[in-house]
This record gives structure tokens, sequence and C-alpha cells, in this order.
């Protein structure tokens, strides 16, 4: 049996603003522990018996980030499996994603491998448990069904949706008797007091055989134009890739459906596993904080915080101090570029405010001050009329495109390593305390030659100092010239 766990990283995690954005989403974040949700799921995917190669759905944007999760997990993992990158150019939802993943095992591994789909941002710690849970979906898997995992709720929880299981099969699981949307509150205290009711996980098990037959019958035009973007993609990949990218004009012809109410809810051959494991989909800032021990006043901080008179709160910082005096019962996170202060019983509207953002065009709605990129990264540190200047971190062996800037000159000085730069039709090679200056409309590379970081400080000056004053020559991470 071949097991291919699926795993599908998208989404901005609004919830999670200001540290989660859309250029840094939620699977992305950085848990107490230091490690990403990203990383945690790639990890329980690997101690699964049979995996031989784990796929990621993911943006385009995405791909580096995701790549450097996995091989700094791999790293402490002895052979660990093929990765392969199925890489979107914006989301078309759940069912377009899985019905794409679908056809690449097709190709790779045959209709009869055993798919194991799961979400990015969501956190199991007990791995034991899921593993069995895992075991009896690919026993139901196998006999054809499409399986669901259902967990056992906890709280009259309003935002999940249920699942509501019917006959038993064989103790490995239950037939589905219906899905149930988001109930109210009296629904869902109703749904606790039995025993028949789950919370609905959003992760899934089916063959590939299974699943493009349902597809077939209850979501023909999915599956049509999932074959022509996969064909569309596979014809422009070398065998030796390790992504598969989707052209964005086939790409977007894909209808925006979810799995759920593309196959699972019109299926009649539907499985649920009932999970006895521990799950959260860290949906708000009260679930991440609940990661975090309390104090003797109840309170929950990271990060460099004075608190005075303050109990049941979070408080939440990446740079600065915090003094808090008199809260009760409070949400504060602080970073570099956003302050979020909210009562932890209103944290539903954490997504209000972003999309406030968004309408008027801040870009704390959409980037952080710091920004990666398949290089390195760099971080804001001041800006203003006709001036920016930036920290940048080049990773060894990294290299940035041959780009030039219409509108901006650029000093570029060496704190830390050692660089390798193109200016104009010169080659030189700066160390640390370092200098040296690009002229507005210069052609010119960055480039660590060296096997520790490579630290810089950037100023930038000009009439014009947007991020998308940028013209790439070359650039060996395939991004647009």
């Amino acid at each position: 049996m071949n097991l291919l766990p699926i795993i599908l990283s998208g989404g901005a995690g609004t919830r999670l603003w200001p540290v989660s954005r859309e250029s840094n989403p939620k699977p992305f974040i950085r848990l107490p522990d230091g490690q990403t949700l990203l990383e945690k799921t790639y990890r329980r995917a690997l101690v699964l018996p049979g995996v031989g190669e784990v796929f990621t759905v993911t943006n385009r944007d995405y791909y580096f980030r995701c790549r450097d999760e996995y091989l700094s997990a791999s790293h402490e993992i002895n052979a660990a499996p093929q990765a392969c990158y199925l890489l979107e150019p914006f989301g078309r939802n759940t069912a377009p994603a899985i019905a794409l993943a679908a056809l690449e095992a097709e190709n790779r591994h045959g209709v009869d491998s055993v798919m194991l789909v799961l979400a990015s941002d969501h956190l199991i710690s007990d791995e034991a448990a899921f593993a069995e849970a895992v075991e009896k979906a690919i026993q139901l898997a196998v006999r054809g069904h499409l399986v669901t995992f259902g967990i056992t709720p906890t709280a009259p929880e309003t935002g999940f949706g249920y699942i509501q299981q019917g006959e038993a099969i064989d103790n490995l699981g239950y037939r589905v008797a219906r899905f149930v949307e988001k109930p109210d509150l009296d629904t869902a205290q109703s749904y606790l007091a039995g025993n028949d009711y789950t919370w609905n996980s959003g992760m899934f098990c089916f063959t590939v055989r299974a699943l493009l037959q349902a597809l077939a019958e209850h979501a023909p035009e999915i599956l049509d134009c999932a074959r022509i973007v996969s064909q569309a993609a596979n014809e422009n990949t070398q065998p030796t890739d390790d992504h598969l990218e989707f052209p964005a004009e086939v790409f977007r012809q894909l209808p925006d459906d979810s799995i759920d109410y593309a196959v699972m809810e019109k299926s009649s051959d539907i499985a649920v596993v009932r999970g006895s494991f521990d799950w959260s989909d860290i949906g708000s800032w009260n679930a991440l904080a609940g990661l975090i021990p309390p104090d003797e006043q109840g309170n929950r901080i990271i990060g460099e915080v004075v608190a005075i008179s303050t109990q049941n709160s979070y408080l939440h910082s990446e740079s600065r101090v915090i003094g808090a005096i008199g809260l009760q019962d409070m949400i504060v996170i602080d970073t570099a570029d956003a302050l979020l202060v909210a009562r932890s019983d209103q944290l539903q509207q954490v997504k209000e405010v972003v999309a406030c953002l968004k309408k008027q065009g801040h870009e704390s709605a959409h980037t952080h001050l710091t920004a990666f990129r398949p290089w390195g990264s760099y971080t804001v540190l001041e800006k203003g009329p006709r001036y920016k200047i930036k920290h940048i971190e080049v990773k060894p062996g990294a290299s940035l495109s041959l780009q030039m800037h219409h509108h901006r000159s650029e000093h570029w000085v060496v704190v830390g390593g050692t660089a390798k730069i193109i200016n104009g039709d010169k080659e030189i090679l700066l160390r640390t305390d370092e200098s040296t200056y690009i002229p507005a409309g210069h052609r010119h590379r960055l480039e660590n030659p060296g096997v520790i970081p490579l630290v810089m400080i950037e100023v930038q000056t000009g009439e014009y100092v947007g991020e998308d004053d940028i013209i790439r020559f070359e650039d060996i991470y395939g991004r647009s010239i």
C-alpha cells in the first residue's frame, strides 16, 4: 500500500492578524516551541507507515517557504520521503486542489494509491492516536469508501461544521448519516450532549480511483477542467523537477468549490473515523494562547511584558516592551508595524479589522516589515519620502536576481559575511565593513558565496522607492522577468 499525504497549504489566516498576513499566512506562524504549523503537519505525515512521497498544494509565492520548512525538518529525519509541490497561481478552494493532486498521484503512483488529505494549519499533539485513526481510515479507503475524520466535541462549538454518524463499519468507523453546517449555540449544545455527532475536521482519506470516480459522478466540470490544467502543467515540467506549476490562463477556468460541497455531501458511500486525538485548527488568538502555560494571574505571555493588576490576558510582543496595567480578559498582540488590542470574547471581529485595512489599501493587511524571499529575507527598518532603509540577510550560496531600478539608487554596507556583487560591468567582492554604491539604471546582482549568512544594510534613495520598481534580467528561482 502506497500512502500519499496531500498537504493543503493556503489561505490568509486573517483571524490571527497582525502576525498572520497574506505574505506570511497561518501555516508559517511559529508556535511557542519554535516550529510552524506547516512543519508540524509535515512531520506528522512522515512518521506514518508506507509514506513514499508527500504532495503539497500551495500558492506559487509560498513554494520556497514550504521547501525551506521541509528541509529544516528533514535534517532531523533519516531518509525523508521525496516532496512534490503543486503550485497554484491563486486559490480555487479545496475541490480543485484535491482533484489536481489526485491526477498527479495517478500519473506518479497509480489509481490504487491512498491519498491522505491534511490541512497545513491543524495542530495535533497525540500523534499515536492520530496514526491509529489513519490506519482505520486506510482500511476503509481500500474498500472504496471516501473517508473523513470526525473529532469528538469538547465544547458546543458554533464555528465548526458537524458530522452525524450512522451505522458502524467493522469497528473501523461509521457511515455518515449527514453533514451539518455551523449550528447555533442551542443546537451545538444538543450535539455535545449526544454521542453521534463529531466536528468536521476537514481531513480526508481515499484511493485515487475512488476520488476520481466520485468527481466524475458529482463534479464532472471540476474534473474535466483539472485534467486540462494538469496536462498543461506537465507539458512545461521536467521529470527532475520537484514542483508542478499550474498556468494561470487555464487554472482560472476551474470552478471555485470545496470538496465537502462538490463530493462529500453528495456521495452515498462516505465513512467517518472518529478521532480520539486532540485537535485544533488554531482559529483564533484564544486558541494560540492556550498553547502557553498561564502564570499565577492567569496571564499568558510572549516576549518582554510587565503586567500589573492584570489577569487572564494574552500579551504577545515581538520586539518592544508591553506595559499592561489593570487588564482583564484582554488580548494584546504587538508587532513591528501593527498592534491588536481586543477583548478575548470579541476576537471574531479581527477579520473585520483586516477587511477595513484592505479597503483602505493599507500595507499591514498584506505584508510585514520583514519579507521572505527564496534567497533569504529583508526587513524595512525605516522609510520616508525619497528613502528606505533595509536589513538584508542572504542565505549561504543564494543569489538575488540580476536586476535594475529606474527610480532609485542603493548604498550597500556589509555587516557580516561576504558579498559577491555585479555592479554594472564590474564584479567585486565585499567583506565586513566594506560598501558599494549602485546608481539608478545600473544592472546589479547580490550573491552570498560564503558558508555563513550574508548580512547587509541597504539605503535606498530616489524619487520612488516602491518594491515594484524592479526589472529582472535573470533569476535562478524562476520569478517573472
